[in-house]
């Protein structure tokens, strides 16, 4: 929770609780949403159904407005939202940088992001090198949290 609030006070408010599959992600981010009544989204159904209604040459630029609706929508009553299953937003046919676009929504309300990957070296790895999908980022300022937690670390 502390990562919580130190998130609300940066310019880019964004957390990214980073893990692979089956870290625990989705049970953080229940646990902080119960803490601090933020709403869960789930990116990859919300964006896909929403992206049906457009054309393919229409996605890339309709996915930025689609993901800033999603998180308007559901924070009416809290300056938390928490983003879960991002995945879709990694696909090529979207054409989108994931971190840029999450760091440029985050201005107006905190997000906390389930990011599967690692993190090593001060660096945020998504997907493995060699797939479409790969992304590589300096983690020097960003507010990660990376799962597991050592033993003896709370995550509340």
């Amino acid at each position: 929770m502390a990562a919580v609030e130190q998130a609300g006070s940066r310019y880019h408010r964004l957390l990214l609780v980073v893990g692979g599959a089956g870290a625990g992600k989705t049970q953080a981010l229940a646990l902080i949403g119960a803490h601090c009544g933020a709403s869960l989204v789930n990116v990859g159904l919300e964006v896909t159904r929403r992206l049906l209604e457009t054309t393919a040459r229409q996605r890339p630029l309709q996915t930025r407005r689609i993901l800033e609706e999603l998180i308007h929508g559901v924070s009416a009553d809290s300056s938390v939202v928490l983003l879960d299953n991002i995945e879709v937003l990694f696909h090529a046919e979207l054409q989108q940088d994931p971190l840029r676009l999450l760091q440029g929504v985050s201005r107006d309300k905190t997000l906390v992001v389930a990011w599967t990957g690692t993190l090593r070296d001060g660096t945020l790895h998504y997907a493995t090198p060699g797939y479409r999908e790969y992304r590589e980022y300096s983690a020097a300022r960003l507010l990660t949290v990376a799962l597991p937690l050592e033993r003896g670390r709370e995550l509340l």
